[in-house]
């Protein structure tokens, strides 16, 4: 049964703070899991990966090199998809790029007062590893939110990874891959994939970075790896707060809330309202849609398990709740939405007006969909371009820059006790 917090309960500050905190727990038999896989490839390398390959994906490989999936695949994969999906997913690869375009930093110089030249530059990763989801859901989507923004940083090298059950790859995937332009795709997932990509095997080199969803295995291996390569984030089950008046259509209400239940068993829709019998319809409408959804049971599942619909007193005064929780995805389907936005600080991706479902965000409308899950929005943001970039700082002294500021560094550096780095300076000053 769905859990409804009315804030004239005695023990909703109670109940609130027990959905806010809690938090899905890493399970010890997973951890040990992933530890020993990923040990098995940094050691055994290829071994390793077709091992896993052939246990996990049902793929027996005759050697590493099928790993690697070959062009002629990949050409055979776009001749099989519908036109009207190239055309999509065309579409959706300019709009996405043209959005991150407008992220690129740029450099900068100047000369202070004292004569010091300061500045900072940008480069690009040489190369990422993106993984890509498979099994029991393909996202084309997923490609190409997590590739462009890289080959708009300037990314040269990069490597996808996406899992093939039985040897079936989703031939959308594979285009959007082409259409993003991915240099490199393997056929393997789980754990043993964010390893090959972290460690590199005979077959595979090494990434700088990996991005890209994945299951319980995925985040935890990426976790275990983040300090050898960097990652983008410790991804959970997917969030969707939906902040709604009345005015709604509670048919549109109950479907951007299933919209995100679909995704995971232990994702979270969370719905917030004015009104208990706007409420009340929109969980009839609910189980009136479940019924007709493919993926009815992980859909219902997430609803009856995870579902919840907080009842408020003034939708005016919610952003300190929003704030609080810190969703994924935020929708303000409210009259005047800005109102709201001003005062929220803590949120993935926000979606304003009954004419922006969070659906829209997951594939058309430009920002990358990876975003920041389980509250943590509070302090990190969604994927973009400066993820696969990093700042150098570029510092220039002359002799009469020097001469001016270095008395101050040679203090602090006695203050410290680095003797060394006084000395570096003190001899330099003698020459001023």
């Amino acid at each position: 049964m769905v859990n409804t917090i009315k804030f004239m309960d005695k023990d909703y500050e109670e109940r609130l703070e027990n959905m806010v905190i809690s938090r899905h727990e890493i399970d010890e038999d997973i951890d040990n899991s992933v530890c020993s896989i990923l040990n098995s490839v940094r050691k055994n390398g290829d071994e390793a990966i077709l091992s896993y390959t052939k246990d996990f994906d049902r793929l027996k490989l005759s050697n590493s090199f099928d790993l690697r999936i070959k062009q002629e695949e990949i050409e055979k994969a776009i001749s099989s998809c519908p036109n009207e999906i190239l055309l999509a997913l065309k579409r959706a690869k300019t709009r996405i790029e043209t959005y991150h375009k407008k992220q690129l930093p740029k450099d900068y110089d100047y000369v202070d007062e004292e004569g010091v030249q300061l500045g900072s530059r940008w480069t690009s990763m040489s190369s990422v590893g993106v993984y890509v989801p498979g099994g029991r859901a393909s996202y084309p989507s997923s490609v190409l939110m997590n590739v462009v923004p890289a080959k708009v940083a300037g990314v040269e090298r990069v490597v996808m990874v996406v899992p093939a059950p039985d040897g079936q790859l989703n031939s959308s995937v594979l285009a959007a891959a082409y259409i993003s332009g991915v240099d490199e795709i393997y056929r393997m997932g789980g754990a043993q994939a964010i390893g090959a990509l972290a460690y590199g095997t005979e077959t595979i080199r090494p990434v700088d970075k990996i991005v890209g969803p994945g299951n319980a295995y995925v985040a935890l291996a990426k976790r275990k790896v983040f300090g050898l390569v960097g990652i983008d984030m410790i991804a959970g089950p997917s969030e969707i707060l939906v902040v709604a008046d009345a005015s709604n259509n509670p048919s549109w209400i109950a479907a951007d809330l299933l919209s995100q239940a679909e995704h995971d068993e232990n994702a979270q829709p969370i719905l917030i309202c004015d009104s208990e019998v706007f409420a009340a319809t929109v969980t009839e409408i609910i189980e009136e849609q479940l019924i007709t959804l493919p993926r009815e049971p992980i859909a219902r599942s997430s609803w009856e398990q995870n579902g919840t619909i907080i009842i408020v007193e003034n939708l005016c005064d919610v952003a300190g709740l929003i704030n609080r929780i810190a969703p994924e995805h935020l929708e303000l389907a409210v009259e005047n939405p800005n109102i709201i936005l001003e005062n929220v600080r803590n949120a993935g991706a926000v979606f304003l007006g009954v004419f922006t479902p969070e659906a829209v965000g997951d594939y058309i409308a430009g920002p990358s969909h990876v975003l920041p899950t389980a509250g943590n929005a509070r302090f990190s943001s969604g994927l973009g371009v400066l993820d696969f970039l990093k700042r150098t700082s570029v510092i220039r002294c002359n002799q009469k820059s020097f001469a001016k500021i270095c008395d101050s560094a040679e203090t602090l550096a006695n203050e410290e006790g680095l003797h060394a780095h006084a000395l570096s300076l003190s001899l330099r000053r003698r020459q001023t």
